[in-house]
Protein backbone atom coordinates (compact mmCIF):
# COMPACT_ATOMS: atom_id res chain seq x y z
CA UNK A 1 0.00 0.00 0.00
CA UNK A 2 0.96 3.88 -0.88
CA UNK A 3 -0.86 5.56 1.57
CA UNK A 4 -0.83 9.16 3.17
CA UNK A 5 -2.84 9.96 6.52
CA UNK A 6 -4.41 13.42 6.90
CA UNK A 7 -6.82 14.91 9.18
CA UNK A 8 -9.76 17.10 9.69
CA UNK A 9 -11.29 20.02 11.15
CA UNK A 10 -13.70 17.91 12.77
CA UNK A 11 -10.83 16.67 15.13
CA UNK A 12 -10.86 20.68 16.59
CA UNK A 13 -14.87 20.10 17.02
CA UNK A 14 -15.34 22.17 13.92
CA UNK A 15 -18.81 20.49 11.89
CA UNK A 16 -21.34 23.13 12.45
CA UNK A 17 -20.05 25.91 11.34
CA UNK A 18 -22.95 28.34 13.20
CA UNK A 19 -21.36 27.09 16.34
CA UNK A 20 -19.65 29.84 18.57
CA UNK A 21 -17.03 28.04 19.85
CA UNK A 22 -15.26 27.00 16.76
CA UNK A 23 -11.50 27.30 17.23
CA UNK A 24 -9.79 29.63 14.40
CA UNK A 25 -9.14 28.25 11.50
CA UNK A 26 -5.54 29.20 11.65
CA UNK A 27 -5.22 27.12 14.61
CA UNK A 28 -6.34 24.06 12.87
CA UNK A 29 -3.85 24.22 10.36
CA UNK A 30 -1.33 25.00 13.02
CA UNK A 31 -1.77 21.76 15.06
CA UNK A 32 -2.29 19.86 12.10
CA UNK A 33 1.16 20.50 11.24
CA UNK A 34 2.34 20.35 14.62
CA UNK A 35 0.59 16.49 15.11
CA UNK A 36 2.81 15.61 11.74
CA UNK A 37 0.51 15.69 9.31
CA UNK A 38 0.71 16.87 5.53
CA UNK A 39 -2.36 17.86 4.74
CA UNK A 40 -5.84 17.79 6.07
CA UNK A 41 -9.51 18.87 4.43
CA UNK A 42 -10.58 22.20 3.96
CA UNK A 43 -14.01 21.54 6.49
CA UNK A 44 -17.32 22.40 6.23
CA UNK A 45 -18.48 25.15 3.73
CA UNK A 46 -17.93 28.70 5.51
CA UNK A 47 -15.60 27.82 7.77
CA UNK A 48 -12.48 28.20 6.52
CA UNK A 49 -12.67 31.91 4.43
CA UNK A 50 -13.22 31.30 0.22
CA UNK A 51 -10.11 33.37 -0.12
CA UNK A 52 -7.45 31.33 -2.33
CA UNK A 53 -4.74 33.58 -1.89
CA UNK A 54 -5.02 33.76 2.04
CA UNK A 55 -5.30 30.15 2.80
CA UNK A 56 -2.55 29.01 -0.06
CA UNK A 57 -0.37 31.10 1.67
CA UNK A 58 -1.60 29.61 5.10
CA UNK A 59 -0.64 26.00 3.70
CA UNK A 60 2.46 26.79 2.04
CA UNK A 61 3.72 28.27 5.31
CA UNK A 62 3.09 25.62 7.62
CA UNK A 63 4.04 22.96 5.06
CA UNK A 64 0.39 21.37 4.29
CA UNK A 65 -2.11 20.04 1.29
CA UNK A 66 -5.70 20.14 1.17
CA UNK A 67 -7.16 16.62 0.09
CA UNK A 68 -10.71 17.19 0.07
CA UNK A 69 -13.80 19.90 0.46
CA UNK A 70 -16.64 19.31 1.55
CA UNK A 71 -20.76 19.23 1.14
CA UNK A 72 -22.02 18.70 4.70
CA UNK A 73 -25.51 19.30 3.99
CA UNK A 74 -29.22 18.78 2.96
CA UNK A 75 -29.75 16.72 0.07
CA UNK A 76 -33.04 15.17 -0.05
CA UNK A 77 -34.87 18.31 -0.20
CA UNK A 78 -35.25 19.98 -4.13
CA UNK A 79 -35.69 23.09 -2.89
CA UNK A 80 -31.69 22.97 -1.71
CA UNK A 81 -30.72 21.98 -5.11
CA UNK A 82 -28.81 25.68 -6.54
CA UNK A 83 -27.85 26.00 -2.87
CA UNK A 84 -25.64 22.86 -3.34
CA UNK A 85 -24.52 23.63 -6.55
CA UNK A 86 -23.23 26.62 -5.33
CA UNK A 87 -21.20 25.60 -2.84
CA UNK A 88 -19.72 22.92 -5.36
CA UNK A 89 -18.93 25.78 -7.36
CA UNK A 90 -17.32 27.93 -4.77
CA UNK A 91 -15.72 24.91 -2.93
CA UNK A 92 -14.61 23.11 -6.01
CA UNK A 93 -13.02 26.58 -7.50
CA UNK A 94 -10.68 27.14 -4.41
CA UNK A 95 -9.90 23.57 -3.48
CA UNK A 96 -8.57 23.46 -7.23
CA UNK A 97 -5.72 25.92 -6.71
CA UNK A 98 -4.68 25.07 -2.85
CA UNK A 99 -1.37 23.43 -2.80
CA UNK A 100 -2.07 19.60 -3.01
CA UNK A 101 0.20 16.06 -2.28
CA UNK A 102 2.59 14.26 -4.96
CA UNK A 103 -0.36 11.59 -5.93
CA UNK A 104 0.70 7.98 -6.01
CA UNK A 105 0.82 4.92 -8.38
CA UNK A 106 -2.36 3.02 -7.98
CA UNK A 107 -4.32 5.65 -7.39
CA UNK A 108 -8.00 6.05 -8.93
CA UNK A 109 -8.53 9.28 -9.02
CA UNK A 110 -6.37 12.28 -8.26
CA UNK A 111 -6.99 14.80 -5.45
CA UNK A 112 -8.52 17.08 -4.30
CA UNK A 113 -11.79 15.12 -3.55
CA UNK A 114 -15.12 16.33 -2.46
CA UNK A 115 -16.91 14.65 -0.05
CA UNK A 116 -20.65 14.62 -0.03
CA UNK A 117 -22.93 14.28 3.21
CA UNK A 118 -25.98 14.19 3.74
CA UNK A 119 -27.19 16.14 6.99
CA UNK A 120 -30.12 17.82 8.75
CA UNK A 121 -32.90 15.72 9.23
CA UNK A 122 -33.90 15.87 13.27
CA UNK A 123 -35.48 12.85 12.33
CA UNK A 124 -32.61 10.96 11.54
CA UNK A 125 -30.23 12.53 13.93
CA UNK A 126 -31.90 11.19 17.07
CA UNK A 127 -32.20 7.96 15.66
CA UNK A 128 -28.15 7.71 14.86
CA UNK A 129 -27.10 3.77 15.00
CA UNK A 130 -30.95 2.87 15.33
CA UNK A 131 -31.73 1.34 12.25
CA UNK A 132 -34.46 -0.69 13.29
CA UNK A 133 -36.30 2.80 14.62
CA UNK A 134 -34.43 5.24 11.44
CA UNK A 135 -37.58 6.23 8.81
CA UNK A 136 -36.79 5.34 5.31
CA UNK A 137 -37.20 8.16 2.40
CA UNK A 138 -39.93 7.30 -0.03
CA UNK A 139 -39.12 6.65 -3.12
CA UNK A 140 -40.33 10.01 -4.33
CA UNK A 141 -37.84 11.19 -1.92
CA UNK A 142 -35.07 9.37 -2.06
CA UNK A 143 -34.96 9.56 -6.13
CA UNK A 144 -35.11 13.86 -5.15
CA UNK A 145 -31.69 13.10 -3.00
CA UNK A 146 -30.21 10.79 -6.03
CA UNK A 147 -30.98 13.64 -8.47
CA UNK A 148 -29.33 15.98 -6.05
CA UNK A 149 -26.08 14.24 -5.47
CA UNK A 150 -25.51 13.49 -9.13
CA UNK A 151 -25.90 17.05 -9.96
CA UNK A 152 -23.31 17.73 -7.46
CA UNK A 153 -21.19 14.90 -8.64
CA UNK A 154 -21.39 16.04 -12.53
CA UNK A 155 -21.07 19.73 -12.10
CA UNK A 156 -17.70 18.86 -10.00
CA UNK A 157 -16.27 16.47 -12.56
CA UNK A 158 -17.13 18.55 -15.56
CA UNK A 159 -15.99 21.76 -14.48
CA UNK A 160 -12.91 21.36 -12.47
CA UNK A 161 -12.20 17.98 -12.83
CA UNK A 162 -13.29 17.31 -8.68
CA UNK A 163 -13.99 13.76 -7.70
CA UNK A 164 -17.06 13.67 -5.85
CA UNK A 165 -17.27 10.90 -3.06
CA UNK A 166 -20.43 10.05 -1.25
CA UNK A 167 -19.00 9.34 2.45
CA UNK A 168 -22.23 7.78 4.68
CA UNK A 169 -23.01 9.58 8.02
CA UNK A 170 -24.46 9.12 11.36
CA UNK A 171 -27.71 10.50 11.61
CA UNK A 172 -28.34 11.77 7.58
CA UNK A 173 -30.30 9.60 5.07
CA UNK A 174 -27.22 7.72 4.00
CA UNK A 175 -25.85 5.65 7.05
CA UNK A 176 -26.96 2.31 7.38
CA UNK A 177 -26.46 -1.33 4.90
CA UNK A 178 -29.54 -1.02 3.18
CA UNK A 179 -28.85 2.50 2.16
CA UNK A 180 -25.35 2.19 0.99
CA UNK A 181 -26.17 -0.60 -0.55
CA UNK A 182 -29.05 1.36 -2.95
CA UNK A 183 -27.10 4.63 -3.20
CA UNK A 184 -24.52 2.07 -4.71
CA UNK A 185 -27.02 1.21 -7.42
CA UNK A 186 -28.73 4.37 -7.94
CA UNK A 187 -25.33 6.44 -8.27
CA UNK A 188 -22.84 4.67 -10.48
CA UNK A 189 -19.35 4.64 -10.45
CA UNK A 190 -18.44 6.59 -13.16
CA UNK A 191 -20.56 9.42 -11.63
CA UNK A 192 -19.04 8.99 -7.78
CA UNK A 193 -17.50 6.81 -5.83
CA UNK A 194 -17.40 6.56 -2.14
CA UNK A 195 -15.45 7.63 1.46
CA UNK A 196 -16.31 4.79 3.75
CA UNK A 197 -15.52 6.10 7.12
CA UNK A 198 -14.87 3.36 9.79
CA UNK A 199 -16.45 5.26 12.72
CA UNK A 200 -19.66 5.99 11.09
CA UNK A 201 -19.58 2.15 9.85
CA UNK A 202 -19.21 0.69 13.44
CA UNK A 203 -21.37 3.67 14.49
CA UNK A 204 -24.27 1.92 12.54
CA UNK A 205 -23.87 -1.62 12.99
CA UNK A 206 -21.38 -2.38 10.33
CA UNK A 207 -17.78 -4.61 10.26
CA UNK A 208 -16.08 -1.70 8.95
CA UNK A 209 -13.94 -4.62 7.64
CA UNK A 210 -16.19 -6.06 5.79
CA UNK A 211 -17.91 -3.36 4.43
CA UNK A 212 -14.18 -1.76 2.79
CA UNK A 213 -13.82 -5.12 1.29
CA UNK A 214 -18.06 -5.06 0.12
CA UNK A 215 -17.16 -1.65 -1.76
CA UNK A 216 -14.20 -2.21 -2.64
CA UNK A 217 -14.68 -0.97 -6.26
CA UNK A 218 -15.86 2.06 -5.53
CA UNK A 219 -13.52 3.48 -2.52
CA UNK A 220 -11.86 6.24 -3.87
CA UNK A 221 -10.97 7.70 -0.14
CA UNK A 222 -11.42 6.34 3.26
CA UNK A 223 -11.73 8.18 6.66
CA UNK A 224 -10.58 6.99 9.48
CA UNK A 225 -11.58 7.14 13.42
CA UNK A 226 -12.12 4.85 16.59
CA UNK A 227 -14.97 4.91 19.19
CA UNK A 228 -15.32 4.13 23.05
CA UNK A 229 -17.27 1.06 23.32
CA UNK A 230 -18.77 2.07 26.74
CA UNK A 231 -19.77 5.36 25.80
CA UNK A 232 -21.61 3.70 23.05
CA UNK A 233 -23.10 1.74 24.94
CA UNK A 234 -24.21 4.49 27.21
CA UNK A 235 -25.29 7.30 24.62
CA UNK A 236 -27.36 3.99 22.34
CA UNK A 237 -29.85 3.81 25.39
CA UNK A 238 -30.15 8.02 25.05
CA UNK A 239 -32.46 10.27 22.48
CA UNK A 240 -29.39 12.04 21.78
CA UNK A 241 -28.18 13.84 18.59
CA UNK A 242 -24.96 12.27 16.89
CA UNK A 243 -23.03 15.21 17.94
CA UNK A 244 -24.30 15.26 21.05
CA UNK A 245 -22.70 11.73 21.41
CA UNK A 246 -19.72 13.03 20.02
CA UNK A 247 -19.44 15.59 22.91
CA UNK A 248 -20.03 12.84 25.07
CA UNK A 249 -16.96 11.28 23.73
CA UNK A 250 -18.08 8.19 22.12
CA UNK A 251 -15.26 9.29 19.24
CA UNK A 252 -11.54 8.61 20.66
CA UNK A 253 -8.24 8.92 19.75
CA UNK A 254 -7.16 5.65 16.81
CA UNK A 255 -5.86 3.15 18.98
CA UNK A 256 -7.84 3.51 22.07
CA UNK A 257 -11.40 2.06 20.89
CA UNK A 258 -12.52 -0.97 19.57
CA UNK A 259 -11.97 -0.70 15.86
CA UNK A 260 -9.29 -3.60 14.94
CA UNK A 261 -6.86 -1.39 12.57
CA UNK A 262 -4.60 -3.77 12.25
CA UNK A 263 -7.12 -5.97 10.39
CA UNK A 264 -8.58 -2.72 8.81
CA UNK A 265 -4.67 -2.41 7.37
CA UNK A 266 -4.93 -6.03 6.41
CA UNK A 267 -8.24 -5.66 4.14
CA UNK A 268 -7.10 -2.51 2.45
CA UNK A 269 -3.95 -4.42 1.22
CA UNK A 270 -5.66 -7.15 0.25
CA UNK A 271 -7.69 -4.88 -1.76
CA UNK A 272 -5.03 -3.04 -2.85
CA UNK A 273 -5.73 0.48 -1.92
CA UNK A 274 -3.85 3.68 -2.76
CA UNK A 275 -4.18 6.88 -1.59
CA UNK A 276 -5.28 8.84 1.07
CA UNK A 277 -6.69 8.52 4.41
CA UNK A 278 -8.01 11.25 6.52
CA UNK A 279 -7.98 10.78 10.90
CA UNK A 280 -11.36 12.13 12.12
CA UNK A 281 -12.81 12.35 15.94
CA UNK A 282 -15.52 14.57 16.18
CA UNK A 283 -15.43 16.28 19.11
CA UNK A 284 -17.24 19.61 21.30
CA UNK A 285 -15.17 22.27 20.16
CA UNK A 286 -15.18 23.25 24.19
CA UNK A 287 -13.01 20.55 24.42
CA UNK A 288 -10.87 21.91 21.51
CA UNK A 289 -7.44 21.88 24.07
CA UNK A 290 -7.18 18.43 23.90
CA UNK A 291 -7.08 17.69 19.95
CA UNK A 292 -3.67 18.32 19.25
CA UNK A 293 -2.91 15.47 21.99
CA UNK A 294 -5.53 13.73 20.36
CA UNK A 295 -4.65 13.82 16.63
CA UNK A 296 -1.00 13.28 17.50
CA UNK A 297 -1.72 9.78 18.93
CA UNK A 298 -4.25 8.66 16.37
CA UNK A 299 -0.86 8.92 13.76
CA UNK A 300 1.26 7.67 15.86
CA UNK A 301 -0.72 4.71 16.51
CA UNK A 302 -1.11 4.43 13.01
CA UNK A 303 2.54 4.51 12.32
CA UNK A 304 2.96 1.78 14.84
CA UNK A 305 0.72 -0.36 13.15
CA UNK A 306 1.99 -0.31 9.42
CA UNK A 307 0.61 3.46 8.31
Amino acid sequence: MTITITTAPCCWGVDDVNNPNLPAWERVFDEAAAAGYGGLELGPYGYVPLNHQQVAKALTDRGLFIVAGTIFDDLVSPAKREDLLRQTDEICAMIITLPQPEQVTGQRFRTPYLTVMDWGHDERDYAAGHSDRAPRLSDGAWAGMVANIKAIAELASSKYGVRAVIHPHAGGYIEFADEIERIAIDVPAETAGFCLDTGHTYYADMDPVKTLRRYAERLDYAHFKDIDQAVFERVLGQKIRFFEACAEGVMCPIGRGVIDYPAVGRVLQEIGYHGFITVEQERDPLSVAGSLQDVKESRDYLRSVGF
